[in-house]
């Protein structure tokens, strides 16, 4: 896992006009190549009299899934220049798709390149982004003499709560920056005298979405 996965959150359309030609950029966030195509099909058919609907794609897997189309355009004048631009955004699991309606004029190859680029930055801008960072996702149990110690613990090493139940101890579903892990670890069980530490340990990804803490295990 890296320790920034830059992503959107939720897409959008963009678009530009260059010589009377339309082209009109879908962006959506997808996790996988079926749920990309599924999109790519729901384009061409939203937009069934569109003269070409090109595409690309990359899904963050084991090896990374990079997919491009030019969808009849001239070979190398649109599918991969989009997706030159995802990946210059250092964006994942992330789909675009690029409509165009002809207006009559031939725009050449360095036209297109441009003309397509310009719509894949245009739906950009229309996107919600977020910087999904390394984590550990974390339960500790806590007697409740000690929460007011371990929460200025927790405040001052950027630990945020997940959820809080108050029971005969106090439980805590956390998620920990992960380079802090270690030393919060073990500034917990010297500040409880060994009473605590923490238990269903698992890496995983979360963001700051709206107020509210977001997760994305990893697989």
């Amino acid at each position: 896992m890296p320790d920034i996965d830059r992503s959107i959150y939720k897409g959008g359309i963009g678009e530009v006009v260059e010589k009377k030609s339309r082209f009109i950029a879908t962006i959506e966030p997808v996790t996988s190549k079926e749920e990309a195509e599924a999109m790519i099909a729901a384009c061409k058919k939203k937009y069934w009299d569109a003269r070409h609907n090109c595409s690309a794609y990359i899904i963050a897997d084991t090896v990374d899934i990079l997919h491009s189309s030019d969808d009849g355009e001239p070979s190398g004048t649109a599918g991969k220049p989009m997706l030159d631009i995802l990946v210059a955004q250092g964006l994942k699991n992330v789909c675009v798709v690029v409509t165009r309606y002809f207006g009559g004029t031939l725009l050449g190859t360095g036209g297109l390149v441009r003309a397509y680029q310009a719509a894949v930055k245009a739906g950009l801008e229309q996107c919600t982004f977020i910087e999904k960072k390394k984590g550990i996702k974390a339960t500790v149990a806590l007697d409740y003499n000690d929460v007011g110690k371990i929460q200025y613990l927790f405040a001052t090493q950027k630990v945020e709560t997940i959820s809080t139940d108050y029971g005969e101890k106090v439980l805590m579903s956390l998620i920990i920056p992960y380079d802090a892990f270690s030393n919060v670890k073990e500034k917990l069980v010297d500040i409880t005298s060994g009473k605590s530490s923490f238990q269903d340990v698992s890496e995983a990804y979360y963001a700051l979405v709206e107020g509210e803490i977001k997760l994305w295990m990893k697989d």
